[in-house]
């Protein structure tokens, strides 16, 4: 199992969110905040999720609040707000940090020293696109939309 798979999240209900299920699967790690411009993009990172999970494809999206303090909620607020204005179904963790000391081990493996794409995250929504074997395959940038044409690409090629 790769390092990703190793990793062990907690959702937002509390429960365990290991990533271990996700092996073989293609997944895009997203930062994720309610209260941002980006915030829209929900319902874009859903549609995805609907349109390729049948084909092994999940979005997993990382609640953080070190944006302008763009994530304020509870856990149960987030889940709350997620699923009532735009129908999210795809697995939501509890709130973690992706910069500074405190930065998660996922996001020490996706964007810290020795990693593909390093470098701090930017803002919320900074999309890491994870391969079957759970080797980072792309990152793009928070004002990529689920939409755009790259994101779908590369999802297609790393489901291919």
């Amino acid at each position: 199992m790769s390092a990703f798979h190793d990793i062990n999240l907690h959702a937002l209900d509390g429960q365990d969110l290991s990533l271990a299920p996700f092996k073989g699967q293609v997944v895009l790690v997203v930062n994720v905040a309610s209260k941002c411009g980006l915030t829209p993009q929900y319902a874009g990172l859903e549609n995805l999720y609907q349109q390729y999970r049948d084909r092994g494809f999940s979005v997993l999206g990382l609640p953080c609040n070190q944006f302008a303090g763009q994530e304020p909620g509870t856990e149960e607020e987030i889940r709350e707000f997620c699923s009532l204005n735009y129908g999210v179904t795809f697995p939501l963790s509890s709130k973690l940090e992706v910069n500074g000391p405190g930065r998660h081990p996922l996001y020490r493996l996706l964007a810290g020293e020795g990693a593909e794409f390093p470098g701090d995250i930017t803002w919320n929504f900074e999309k890491f696109l994870v391969g079957k074997d759970g080797r980072v395959l792309a990152r793009f940038s928070p004002r990529t939309a689920p939409d755009d044409a790259a994101l779908i690409q590369a999802i297609e090629k790393a489901l291919a």
